[in-house]
C-alpha cells in the first residue's frame, strides 16, 4: 500500500485502541488493573463492546474506508484500510483471554496468547519486523526526514514496548487513558509526518489513478 499515507495505516489497526481511551475516560467503557507478573495480564476488561467488539468494529471499518475513499476516490486502498480497522479484532482474538466481544452484550472469545509472555513477544516481535520490512521495501526516502524519520519512530515503538515489559502497572485508570490518548495520536502524527518524505518506489504513472495520500 506505497499509496497510502503510513499515518493512516497506522490508524487503521489502532483505531479501536484510538476509540478505547477516549471511551474510558467518558465512562463508555470500563477497565481495572490486575497487578501481577505477566505484563500481558494487567488489564482486565470489563466492558469494551463500543470498541472493541466484532459488530462495532466491523461498523468502524465501514465507516473508516468510506471516508479515506471519499477523500482519496482509492477504492482498493479503502477496502484495505477497513480489513485494516477489523483485523484488530482478529489479533486480539488470538492474544486477548475470552474477553473479546462478537457483538455488544454478546459471547466473549480469546485464545490467550498473553498468557505465554515469551510466545507473545516472539509473535509481535515478528510482526513487527515483517511489516518494517514491507514499508521499506515499498518506499524510498526523499530527503533526510525521510531516511531518519521511520527509522528513529520505529526505534521509539520498540524502546516503549520492551519498557512496557519492565513497568509496573499503571497508576490508574485514568492515567491509562490520558496516556492512550496521547501516546497513540503521537505516534499517529509521528507516522504521518515521516511518510510525507518518503515516495513509493514503484511511481504510479496513469493520470487516471489518483495520488492523494
Amino acid at each position: 500500500m506505497p499509496r497510502t499515507s503510513l499515518g493512516t495505516l497506522f490508524v487503521a489497526p489502532q483505531l479501536a485502541d484510538l476509540l478505547w481511551p477516549v471511551l474510558l475516560l467518558t465512562g463508555g467503557e470500563r477497565v481495572h488493573i490486575v497487578p501481577g507478573p505477566n505484563p500481558f495480564l494487567r488489564l482486565s476488561f470489563d466492558s469494551f463492546p463500543i470498541s472493541h467488539s466484532l459488530l462495532t468494529l466491523g461498523a468502524w471499518a465501514a465507516v473508516y474506508g468510506l471516508l479515506y475513499g471519499w477523500r482519496t476516490a482509492y477504492r482498493r486502498g479503502a477496502v484495505v484500510v477497513a480489513l485494516l480497522v477489523v483485523s484488530h479484532w482478529v489479533l486480539d482474538l488470538v492474544t486477548h483471554v475470552p474477553d473479546m466481544p462478537l457483538y455488544p452484550g454478546g459471547p466473549r472469545l480469546g485464545l490467550g496468547l498473553w498468557q505465554s509472555v515469551a510466545g507473545t513477544v516472539a509473535v509481535e516481535t515478528a510482526m513487527f519486523v515483517a511489516g518494517a520490512a514491507l514499508y521499506f521495501r515499498a518506499t524510498r526516502a526523499r530527503d533526510a526526514w525521510g531516511r531518519w524519520g521511520v527509522g528513529t519512530l520505529l526505534a521509539v515503538l520498540a524502546l516503549c514496548y520492551g519498557a512496557s515489559l519492565a513497568a509496573p502497572p499503571p497508576p490508574g485508570v485514568r492515567a491509562l487513558a490520558l496516556g492512550g490518548v496521547v501516546f497513540g495520536w503521537l505516534f499517529v502524527g509521528w507516522a504521518a509526518r515521516a511518510d510525507r518524505h518518503r515516495e513509493a518506489v514503484v511511481a504510479v504513472t496513469s493520470p487516471a489513478v489518483p495520488t492523494s495520500r
